[in-house]
């Protein structure tokens, strides 16, 4: 296991496992810099937060990705309100080993979804740690192609036609699947607008884009690929509003 993700799911754990506020002396940096729309900037706003969690609170994760000084995480929230929240969160931890900078997206955990698969579930450990390289390359130029470009007549060069698992809760599995959703969403008037690509978080076969867009309104998208053979087979996201108001002045991305 790589240090910063040690360092990453540690303090996680201390933070949001435990509810122990002092964590935030142990593993936050003191220039902590926060993106979520859930909390204030720095880390006593991190430290009101955990000292606030209710009772039930939990935290499932589901995998983890690191790349350099960033790290990902897939997982379900319970507590934080009425449903449990299906989040991404990603973490930069600084040369210190100290959490430095935060950024998320959740979204309500549904139950009956178009594939039969939960949001979470499927493949949890990166794999093919050597391919990564050719993974991040692969799936940043579907993006500049397919997402962005919105250029589907070459979907197949990068997304199996075999394969295709989707854990989007209102597509069916494979590329036809996808294409009924695309439909319904343009019917609802909510085309996927992919506009720029932020962040690209790549281990093994595993690699997860942040990118800000429009779903009808503006939005940030956060989606995670499993490359096999070469072809994505495999999708999780989160498609979370852009907020008018941040509780800080960072911004989302």
């Amino acid at each position: 296991m790589s240090s910063t993700k040690n360092t990453v799911l540690t303090a996680v754990g201390e933070l949001f496992g435990k509810k122990d506020p002092g964590a935030v002396d142990r593993w936050v940096a003191a220039d902590y810099r926060q993106h979520s729309a859930l909390a204030a900037d720095g880390p006593e706003a991190l430290r009101t937060l955990v000292a606030g969690l209710p009772e039930g609170f939990r935290y499932v994760g589901a995998r983890v990705i690191a790349d350099g000084d960033l790290v990902a995480l897939h997982g379900t929230y319970h507590g934080f309100g009425p449903d449990p929240l299906v989040a991404f969160d990603i973490f930069r931890v600084d040369a210190d080993g100290k959490l430095a900078e935060h950024w998320d997206a959740l979204t309500p955990l549904i139950g009956d979804t178009a594939s039969g698969r939960s949001q979470t579930d499927g493949p949890t450990e990166p794999t093919d740690p050597h391919l990564t390289e050719a993974n991040r390359a692969l799936v940043l130029e579907f993006a500049e192609k397919v997402l962005k470009g919105a250029d589907y007549t070459v979907l197949t060069d990068y997304v199996s036609t075999e394969t295709y698992h989707q854990h989007n809760p209102e597509a069916a599995d494979g590329l036809d699947g996808f294409g009924a959703a695309a439909a319904k969403w343009a019917e609802q008037g909510k085309d996927l607008v992919y506009k720029k690509v932020h962040k690209v978080i790549a281990e093994g076969d595993l690699v997860l884009l942040q990118s800000e867009g429009e779903f009808g309104t503006p939005v940030a998208y956060y989606d995670l690929f499993r490359v096999q053979g070469g072809k994505i087979v495999e999708h999780w996201d989160v498609i979370t509003p852009v907020p008018a108001e941040l509780p800080h002045s960072n911004g989302l991305f």
